[in-house]
């Protein structure tokens, strides 16, 4: 066999793993299909049943904004630490948790936004969360000063162990019971 030959007898799921394994960031759809030569649909189809497959097993396929992303399950990070001699990743404060679930939740969202919502000015927070590469900015925001536009990254998911945000439980806001901020202040 020439090394340029592409072996017939892998399948789609087995080619599409050895492409996620070797990827260093996370991918297209497109990108894979164009490397494979067959379809997007198919490669979904190919990425659902991979994606099955590896349930029981060590690893995860992770999608987020369209890209997919070969990944250890969760609660496997310990355990690779471990086995790699890494000292243990660093905690987030409250401040980080804070603004990484109104980001979460919320984004887009411009940092203004945050700090609305938090109460408090989170410039340090949000250079930290860059700077973890838990969250990125994807652009500004139309409106006086253009505002950067901040969402969550594929390191968010690894670091939380999911595959897409559509895994985070729904938000509930509790209610204080103070039903007295109801009260219609502008009587006419």
């Amino acid at each position: 066999m020439s090394e340029s030959e592409i072996p017939d007898d892998l399948s789609l799921i087995a080619r599409l793993e050895g492409l996620l394994f070797v990827a260093s960031e996370p991918v297209l759809s497109s990108q894979l299909a164009n490397a494979l030569e067959v379809t997007t649909t198919q490669v979904e189809r190919g990425l659902n049943e991979l994606e099955g497959s590896l349930a029981s097993r060590g690893l995860r396929l992770q999608r987020h904004a369209g890209r997919v992303q070969l990944t250890t399950a969760q609660g496997m990070g310990e355990l690779v630490e471990r086995f790699l001699g890494l000292e243990a990743t660093s905690r987030l404060s409250r401040a980080a948790l804070e603004a990484l679930a109104i980001i979460t939740y919320q984004q887009p969202v411009t940092r203004p936004q945050v700090d609305a919502v938090r109460g408090v000015n989170s410039d340090g927070v949000m250079k930290s969360l860059l700077s973890k590469g838990l969250i990125q900015e994807i652009g500004r925001a139309e409106g006086p000063g253009r505002p950067i536009l901040y969402s969550t990254t594929p390191a968010f998911l690894q670091h939380f162990g999911l595959n897409s945000i559509s895994e985070l439980p729904p938000l509930e806001l509790e209610e204080d019971g103070d039903e007295s901020r109801d009260v219609n202040v502008l009587k006419g």
